[in-house]
């Protein structure tokens, strides 16, 4: 079985915002594989789906916990269900990446990503797959906490949308 989290914040007011690429990730996942509906699990705090992707059983979830505690959260499906973090995939936005790109990672630290941070607090390890994708642009001028908050721009989300379905295609590939 495999745990693939997306991580962003919870609230329509964060839908279309940087730190919500994890969410945005994890809905396209959901509807390219006709997957089940999301539902919310409150035992876990989490939107889940249930289902099958390169014939292997897989959790699909939206932390409700804001970015920064989505430990926790990790934490209580991962027991719950059995999963070891070598079977989870966190998809994420990265700052060290530009916009329109994305890599692969797994068994690296958290790079100042406060979520990441929270869940290799909770789990106890950071030896999980990572999807970082790119937020990135040039002459950022809002601080950072700012910045991940604000909404990508027509052209952002169109290349974000396009790097979206990237991982869509490569997902089974990582199981």
């Amino acid at each position: 079985m495999k745990l693939i989290i997306g991580l962003g914040n919870p609230g329509n007011e964060y839908k279309k915002t940087r730190h919500n690429v994890g969410f945005l990730s994890v809905d396209k996942i959901i509807s390219s594989f006709n997957l089940s509906p999301v539902l919310m699990q409150t035992k876990f705090n989490a939107e889940i789906s249930i289902g099958i992707i390169a014939e292997k059983k897989v959790i699909l979830a939206k932390p409700q916990t804001f970015m920064n505690l989505s430990g926790q959260t990790v934490r209580e499906i991962s027991d719950y269900y059995k999963i070891e973090p070598k079977n989870i995939i966190i998809i994420q936005d990265d700052l060290d990446i530009p916009v329109g790109k994305y890599k692969i990672s797994k068994n690296r630290n958290s790079g100042g990503h406060k979520g990441i941070q929270s869940i290799i607090d909770h789990l106890g390890t950071k030896n999980f797959q990572r999807v970082r994708i790119g937020i990135a642009v040039e002459n950022q001028k809002s601080p950072t906490e700012k910045f991940v908050l604000e909404n990508f721009g027509n052209e952002e989300m169109e290349m974000i949308n396009e790097i979206i379905e990237k991982v869509v295609n490569e997902i089974s590939e990582l199981f």
